[in-house]
């Protein structure tokens, strides 16, 4: 009788092993490139939403917001610039409605308590503000000017008429860098009908990276709702 004397054993070749090696490195590679992949699109979309230009946007339209929310309607101006003179902007047509666009604004506003010697709290009505925001392109910058208005003389941050700024007893802070305004369309702008401004004012400016060239267009708007004297 004849007896079978091959023996069987459990477990991989040496070929086997190789190949699920193999397989299990790719994966491997596959997976990394994966993750690296996201990483970098994740670091590329974090730099562009923390950029300078997203910066300077934002602070650029919270503050054209803030100050023109709290700004009187009957009391701002809107400028053209040729070298130190800024220059109020009328309508050349000022019985039809116009947009009249310049490249500056100047908001007038309180920023004093309403009259306390009055029992009902009532605004004084010859203080048609008590400050103003000044906000300005120079030399490729958006600037914006705080300082004190003087409802006497009706003078704030340019003489009556036009001028030079003033430059005294100011705070002036640099918005954004890097501004160019749209091609057809100064920085500042609004509708007039019959010469008067309706209260609400525009903003487009165009931000550019230095470093990559990018281009942020920043258009906003305010509506002014204080009006006095009524």
């Amino acid at each position: 009788m004849k007896h079978n004397n091959r023996k069987f054993y459990s477990g991989l070749t040496l070929l086997e092993l190789v190949v699920a090696m193999s397989i299990s490195l790719m994966l491997v590679l596959v997976v990394g490139a994966l993750i690296v992949s996201q990483t970098q699109a994740w670091q590329q979309t974090y730099n562009k939403a923390h950029s300078q230009i997203q910066e300077d946007s934002l602070m650029l339209a919270t503050a054209f917001g803030k100050m023109g929310r709290m700004a009187n309607r009957n009391n701002y101006v809107i400028y053209g610039i040729a070298g130190t003179t800024f220059t109020p902007v009328v309508s050349a047509t000022p019985n039809v409605d116009t947009v009249v666009s310049g490249d500056a604004v100047e908001f007038r506003y309180w920023d004093v308590p309403l009259d306390s010697t009055d029992s009902h709290q009532l605004m004084d009505v010859t203080k048609t503000a008590t400050a103003y925001a000044l906000f300005y392109l120079s030399s490729g910058q958006i600037k914006v000017d705080y300082g004190p208005y003087n409802w006497v003389t009706n003078v704030g941050a340019i003489p009556t008429g036009g001028g030079t700024r003033n430059t005294a007893g100011i705070n002036t802070l640099v918005l954004a860098n890097n501004v160019t305004a749209d091609p057809n369309i100064k920085i500042f702008s609004h509708t007039t009908v019959s010469g008067q401004g309706y209260g609400c004012v525009r903003m487009n400016a165009i931000l550019t990276d230095p470093s990559s060239g990018d281009k942020l267009k920043v258009m906003t708007s305010v509506l002014m709702r204080n009006m006095w004297p009524r």
